[in-house]
C-alpha cells in the first residue's frame, strides 16, 4: 500500500515538475533553493574537491533536460563502500549491564561501577580475539636431533647441487595453501565482513530547486541489491518515508532509491540564518558540501566522502 501511494505521489510530482517554471532569479539566501545555473556551479565546486565525483550525460536525448548542460545533467559517485548494516549502530538497553566493583578484578575505582554496554550481546555481535600464547604446546614443538647440531657445523650446499638434486622442485611444508572459504569455516556461517557497494547520483529537482540524491547498491559479486536489502543500509527513521524508490529522470533503469527532497530548501534556509546571525555567510558555490554532510544522517554507513572542510 505504501508503495502504491510513493508511486502516486511520484507521478503528481512529474506533472508538477513539468509545469513548473525553470527558476531563473537566485532565491539562495532567501529561500535556500538553487537555479539550474547555480546547482552547475556547486557541481563544478564539488568536482574541484572531492574528485570521486563526476558529471555525466543522460542516457538519451528523451532524458536530457533542457535547462541544463547536455555534459552536466547529473553527478555521480561509484564503489562507494558500505561495511555494516544500520541496525549494527542501533542502541540497545537491553544489552547493558551495571558491573559494580565486585565484577571489576583487580580494579579500584570510585566504587560507582561501570557500564557494559554490550554485556548480553550475541555472540556473533562481538569479535572475539583469540588467545595467544608465548609456550607453544610440546607437540607442536619440532623434534631435535643430533643431525641438528651436525647440519649447523656442515658446509653450505652450492645452489647448482640444490637444484641437479631436484629439491628445488620438492612440495615446501611451509608454502601457503589457498583453502576454500567453505571449507575453512566447516560449511557454517563465514566471519567475514560482506562488503556492499553503492552508486551515488546528485540530480536537479526541478519542482523543488533544489540536488536530490539517488542511489544504487551492489553486493561482493556486483549484482544489484534488492530494495529490502538496501533498505538494511537506510536509517529506520527514513526508509520507506524519506527515502523511497522512484523513477530516475536522465537514466532508463530500473526505480532507484532517493531520499525526497521536499524538505532540503528548509534545512539550508535555517543553516543560512544561523550562519548570518554570527556574522559569516555560506556561498552559493558550496552548497553541495553541506547538502552531503547533512543527507549523511540518513544513510549513516555509506561511506561517501562528506568530511570535506567548509571554510566560512
Amino acid at each position: 500500500m505504501e508503495g502504491l501511494v510513493n508511486s502516486v505521489k511520484s507521478a503528481a510530482l512529474g506533472v508538477g515538475e513539468f509545469f513548473t517554471p525553470v527558476l531563473k532569479e537566485s532565491k539562495f539566501k532567501e529561500l535556500g533553493v538553487l537555479t539550474p545555473e547555480e546547482f552547475v556551479i556547486a557541481g563544478d565546486h564539488l568536482v574541484h574537491h572531492c574528485p570521486t565525483w563526476s558529471w555525466a550525460k543522460a542516457s538519451d536525448s528523451a532524458k536530457v533536460k533542457p535547462h541544463l548542460p547536455e555534459d552536466k545533467q547529473f553527478l555521480i559517485t561509484k564503489n562507494v563502500p558500505c561495511y555494516r548494516r544500520c541496525r549494527q549502530l542501533e542502541y540497545d538497553s537491553t544489552q547493558e549491564k551495571i558491573l559494580g566493583q565486585e565484577d571489576l578484578d583487580g580494579f579500584e575505582g570510585d566504587g560507582e561501577g561501570w557500564v557494559d554496554t554490550h554485556h548480553f550481546a550475541p555472540e556473533g555481535v562481538i569479535q572475539k580475539v583469540s588467545e595467544m600464547r608465548l609456550d607453544a604446546p610440546e607437540a607442536a614443538a619440532p623434534a631435535s636431533s643430533a643431525d641438528d647440531d651436525d647440519d649447523e657445523d656442515a658446509p653450505a650446499m652450492d645452489m647448482e647441487d640444490f637444484v641437479d638434486d631436484g629439491r628445488l622442485e620438492e612440495e615446501d611444508p611451509n608454502a601457503l595453501v589457498v583453502v576454500k572459504q567453505a571449507e575453512a569455516s566447516g560449511g557454517g556461517e563465514s566471519t567475514v565482513v560482506q562488503t556492499r557497494t553503492y552508486d551515488l547520483h546528485i540530480t536537479y529537482d526541478k519542482y523543488y530547486q533544489v540536488p536530490r540524491l539517488w542511489l544504487v547498491g551492489y553486493n561482493e559479486q556486483r549484482k544489484h541489491l534488492s530494495v529490502k536489502e538496501m533498505y538494511e543500509d537506510f536509517s529506520a527513521d527514513h526508509a520507506n518515508k524519506t527515502i523511497t524508490m522512484e523513477t530516475h529522470p536522465h537514466l532508463n533503469c530500473p526505480p532507484m532509491a532517493s531520499v525526497h527532497p521536499c524538505r532540503h530548501a528548509e534545512v539550508m534556509k535555517r543553516l543560512i540564518e544561523q550562519l548570518a546571525e554570527s556574522g559569516r555567510e555560506l556561498g552559493v558555490h558550496q552548497y553541495l558540501l553541506i547538502f552531503l554532510k547533512f543527507v549523511q544522517a540518513v544513510i549513516p554507513t555509506i561511506e561517501y566522502d562528506y568530511t570535506r572542510s567548509i571554510q566560512l
